[in-house]
Parts: structure tokens; sequence; C-alpha cells
């Protein structure tokens, strides 16, 4: 019978989600749906020293905004609760079995001590591993008499389970990725499985809980690559290699520049969030920003994420979540790393920006109005939203492109009005300005009659008087945006209405001269 496909996502509530690790998270989403299999959340808290108030929400928070939902886990459920690994009480009893089949040993080696070994080898320009060529020269149950080892457990001596790799062996993997990957034991050190605190570390856990909650598949950042072989010697030691998960270690997200792991550092340097949602450190009060508040679309991360680091092998770019399900396959991810570009990043959000209905973007404008104490008509602002929405890539644009339709310019860009304003636009203007009234009059109150009357007149009148027609128009613009930039001078004219557009050509007549 064919196994069900089961992934789990299993991040540390140690600080913000990072964007790779969305990556993560989506690519196990896509599988398991292509699959008809289960989506899975597992936090993994052991390492109680570095947990961080609030992360755990963070990532919960951050799923729910990405519409990214989990068949079961944290805050959802299931049949293998809990799925908090602090909340899991069986993993000593997994790291005394493997001490009872010979896989692991108690080490009773304290800090100082192993600190103190380190710095040897250091001055001696080599480097300390705790594996089958020293440990057996160390304080563990490997090298002290049984007798010794008991009185340590008795009088209750700190220790650790270390996991025992055997001495000249070669462990061979298959990834769905990198395919087959060979690594030998001699360069592998003994690592921690149970620490002195009563908690496991990850590679226990890990494995122990992928077991249980019978996952299929991990699929994994690259850089776990590296401990694949001790989980792989966990699966054999504990006699479960016939349902261990195949593994898939996917490629780092790099910097714009294509050199190195994408950092923090990087979206502060270049100015672009490299977490989901917008974080505050509970300790230094440092605000990180997010892709939500800095105005993506959910869509739109999902959609540039599923191609940093996967093709559909095609041209195709624009998929929606059903699209990228049908089209995702593990064969296509790549083996190399995925450089992150911003301006891409920009491009998925304006595509998706533009599907937006109208009148939800006008909603989210009318709050940013507000708050400018602009108090402004919906249905006015569904129509300046229509004319100017194009030229954004986030709903935080609308603004800067759209100031001019609120309110009247109280200054003029000096350099546009250098280079455009002639001697003769005052009086040229004011002639239009005229002209215009009797046109506003003969609308009666019809701003998009108005509009369109007025653009046929200033293209009769400017050609008629053998006015540069361009420079004219320019001048035009200046006095009713107080710049170059802008929207068609006709639609500009129909949002304002004829008052408006009169006054603002007297306006700048009057100030520009």
């Amino acid at each position: 019978m064919e196994r069900k496909v089961r992934v789990r996502f299993a991040p540390s509530p140690t600080g913000p989600l990072h964007i790779g690790g969305v990556r993560t998270a989506l690519y196990n989403y896509l599988y398991s749906k292509k699959h008809k299999g289960d989506f899975i959340l597992r936090i993994e808290d052991t390492d109680r020293t570095r947990l961080v108030p609030g992360a755990e929400k963070y990532i919960l928070e951050a799923f729910e905004w990405l519409n990214l939902k989990f068949d079961e886990g944290v805050g959802v459920g299931g049949k293998h609760a809990p799925y908090r690994q602090s909340e899991r009480t069986m993993y000593k009893d997994y790291a005394l079995q493997l001490i009872d089949s010979g896989w692991a040993y108690y080490a009773f080696d304290t800090p100082q001590q192993l600190d103190a070994l380190r710095a040897d080898y250091q001055a001696r320009k080599m480097t300390f591993q705790y594996d089958c060529t020293t440990r057996q020269g160390l304080r563990n149950s490997l090298s002290l008499p049984d007798d010794e080892v008991r009185r340590l457990l008795a009088a209750e001596e700190p220790y650790v389970i270390r996991f025992r790799f055997p001495a000249d062996t070669e462990v061979v993997m298959q990834d769905m990725i990198r395919g087959e990957v060979r690594m030998k034991t001699s360069l592998l050190d003994d690592k921690v499985l149970f620490k002195s605190d009563g908690l496991p570390t990850y590679h226990l856990a890990n494995v122990v809980d992928d077991h249980l909650m019978e996952i299929s598949h991990v699929i994994r950042g690259e850089e776990w690559l590296p401990s694949c072989p001790l989980h792989v010697m966990l699966y054999e030691a504990f006699g479960w290699k016939d349902t261990m998960p195949q593994f898939a270690h996917l490629p780092l997200l790099l910097k714009p520049e294509g050199s190195g792991k994408l950092s923090k550092r990087d979206g502060d340097r270049l100015g672009f969030p490299v977490f989901p949602l917008q974080w505050t450190d509970p300790k230094s009060g440092e605000v990180s920003s997010g892709y939500r508040e800095s105005g993506y679309l959910p869509q739109s991360v999902i959609n540039m994420l599923a191609l940093l680091g996967w093709n559909p092998g095609n041209e195709q770019e624009i998929f929606d979540l059903d699209e990228l399900i049908e089209a995702f396959s593990i064969d296509r991810i790549s083996k190399h790393g995925a450089k992150f570009s911003v301006e891409k990043a920009k491009w998925f959000n304006h595509h998706y920006f533009q599907q937006l209905p109208n009148p939800q973007i006008a909603q989210t404008f009318l709050q940013d109005l507000a708050s400018r104490g602009i108090n402004a008509d919906l249905q006015y602002v569904e129509k300046v939203v229509e004319q100017v929405k194009e030229r954004c890539n986030f709903a935080n644009e609308l603004w800067d492109n759209a100031d001019y339709l609120f309110i009247a310019p109280k200054a003029y860009n000096e350099k546009a009005v250098s280079k455009r304003w002639k001697s003769e636009a005052g009086s040229r203007l004011s002639e239009i300005a005229e002209h215009l009234r009797q046109i506003a009059k003969d609308a009666d109150g019809n701003d998009d009659l108005f509009a369109r009357n007025a653009e046929t007149f200033l293209h009769n009148h400017i050609t008629e008087r053998q006015y540069p027609m361009g420079e004219v128009m320019n001048c035009l613009r200046i006095a009713l945006v107080g710049d170059t930039k802008g929207i068609n001078l006709a639609n500009i004219m129909a949002l304002l209405g004829s008052e408006q557009t009169i006054s603002r050509i007297e306006r700048a007549v009057s100030v520009l001269g």
C-alpha cells in the first residue's frame, strides 16, 4: 500500500520567521496538496535558552496572513498532539533505549572541561571534536568503569546523552534534490541527543517526532544537510529504517548580489523586508519591516517565493495557489541558491495589486486619507483609484501619485517651472481660463462633459494660435498639479471639476506670473 504523504514545517520560536522559512513551508504545503497529503505545523521549542516571547504567535499570524492552512499542528490540533516539543515527554525514554542498544552513551564532561580541551586544541592549531577518536579518553560511560557510571548516575551527577557514531563507516543518503550523498562517520562528532536540563536536542526530538507523526517527506533548508547523516543513523539505530522519510534539502535564498545567504542586514541595507510581518524585538525594541506592513499582498509573496528555487519548466510566472499546487514538483527545484530580487518582488505585487477591485483599494486609501486629515467621498476616491492604480506597486503609493487630486498645490516644482514656464505662459493660461469659464457654464455642473469639451477646446485653441502644444500643456499641468507628473489632463479636469480647475490655473498665473 502506498504511503500517505505527510509533511511538516517545524520552526523554532527564537525570533521572527525569515522569508526563507516561509518558502520552506510553502514548498511543503505545495507538495502535500499536490499529493493529497497532510501539512503539519510543529513547534520545536526544546532549546529554552533561545526562546523569544511572542515568536510563536508571530509564526501563527504570518501563516494566517499568507493563507497557508495547516491540517494538523499547533493552533489546529490533531491525532498526534501535542505539537509543541516542550509538551512532549517521551524523549528520554528513546534516548535510554539507544543507550541500552549501544547506540548512545552518558557523557559526564563538564562544560569547563570541554572548553579547556577546545582551547588546548586551538593552541595547537587543531579543532577538538567529541568523536570516535577522542571519546575513549573523555569522561563518559564508554571510558569509565561500570560501577563509576552507576555511582555518578545515583549521585545525580549532570550528564548528557551522546550518539555513538560507529568508526570507519560510510553513511549513504538519498536526497530528492541532490541525489546520493555520502559521508564518513570519522568526520562526524557524537552529537548530544539529550541535554543535562532534561530536554532533548533538535536531532533526537526531530527524528522521534517525525517517526511518531508518520512524516513521509522531510523538506527543509540545505543548512540541515550536514545533520542528515545523524538523522539517517538514528532511524537505523531505532529500527525505523523501513519507514524513514524521504529527504529534500532546499537551496538557499541568496542576497540580491548573489553571494551569501539573504539576511536581515541585507534588507536593512537595501530597504526591503526579510520577514513576512513587522517584528519588534522584545529586548531592544528594534523594529524590522514586514511584507504585510510594506504593502505587499499575500498572494504576491506566495507567487514570488514559489519561483525562488523552483521553476515550472515554461515561461509562466503568474500562478495562483491552485495553479502552483497543480504545477509543483520536487524534481524542478534547483540545487543552487536562488538570488532574491527586490524589483521582481515589486513586479509581482504590481500585478496582484492591479487585480484588486477598485472599491477594495479605495477603502484602504480612505484610511490613509483620513490619517492625513482629508475627509473624502468614497465614490470620488474610487474614481481616483481607477486612474492612478496602474502607476502603483503598493496601496501606500497611492497618495504620492494622487495627492494633487485632493489638495491644490501650495508650491510649484522649481525645476519644472524653470524648464517649462516661459514668459508667455501666464497670458496664455489666463486666456485659456476665460474660455474654460464659458465651457463650465455650458456643461452646467457635469464635470465629465466639462472635461471632454475642455480637451477639445484646448487642442483646437492651441493649434489655431500655433502655440507649442507641449509647452502649453506642460504649463497647464504645472498649474493643476504643481509638477509635470500626473494622469491624463482631461481626466484631471474631470476629477477636479470646473471650479477647482479654473481656480488652480488662476492661482498659478498669480504666483508664477
